[in-house]
């Protein structure tokens, strides 16, 4: 798998053939078609130990305590990493093999917690889900639109301006504004919701109904 990931990072995905990754790591052919069934099988461990990796290292980064500051700095890592790695991210955010992707799952429970922590601050206009899908969205799309210009072209300030755009969407200018207050109280408690021992398993579903028809979600 690491010989194919870096003919990937080097080559790209076509050059991953069976014969060209035995080769490389002195294997017979057969050992690939046994322990992955075919290149597509291949490519598909590759993903997977690659982000597997990437979300680890990912989930490790120290907490500065400031979760707007922890967003920015995830923001900027997917946009590197996805630069870096442009063969493989293609992979990876193929609708396909996402939605089977243990490490990509992982990935994403990551993006929730920390938009969870931001949430709890008070600070959300919009509901988690919509925050981390806005999130997710407009950062894989600035890494294929960055990736689909030539090296030399890549405005350096798109990945910034981006993230600015999406926080601006997603952030109220301080906790509990008297024009979306409510909206911003729900969202906050919503986020406690889970950790409420004191109520039972159907008190709490029905609270965090209520406040999602608050949020609108």
């Amino acid at each position: 798998m690491e010989v194919a990931a870096r003919i990937l990072r080097e080559q790209g995905a076509a050059a991953v053939t069976t014969r060209a990754v035995a080769m490389a790591a002195g294997v017979q052919a057969p050992t690939i078609y046994r322990l992955f069934g075919d290149k597509d099988g291949l490519l598909d461990a590759v993903a997977e130990h690659v982000l597997a990796v990437y979300v680890a290292d990912k989930a490790l980064v120290a907490d500065s305590g400031d979760p707007i500051a922890v967003l920015r700095a995830a923001w900027h890592t997917h946009v590197g990493f996805g630069l870096a790695n442009a063969a493989l991210f293609s992979l990876i955010a193929d609708p396909g093999r996402g939605r089977r992707s243990p490490a990509a799952a992982a990935g994403m429970d990551v993006l929730r917690n920390r938009v969870r922590r931001l949430a709890a601050t008070g600070r959300l206009r919009v509901t988690e889900r919509r925050a981390v899908d806005l999130f997710h969205a407009a950062s894989t799309g600035t890494v294929f639109t960055l990736l689909s210009m030539a090296p030399q072209d890549r405005d350096p300030g798109l990945a910034d301006a981006m993230y600015d755009a999406v926080m601006q969407t997603i952030l109220t200018d301080a906790p509990a504004l008297p024009e979306e207050g409510a909206t911003a109280a729900a969202v906050t408690f919503r986020t406690l919701v889970p950790d409420l021992a004191t109520l039972s398993d159907a008190e709490r579903a029905l609270l965090s109904e209520w406040l999602d028809r608050v949020t609108g979600s």
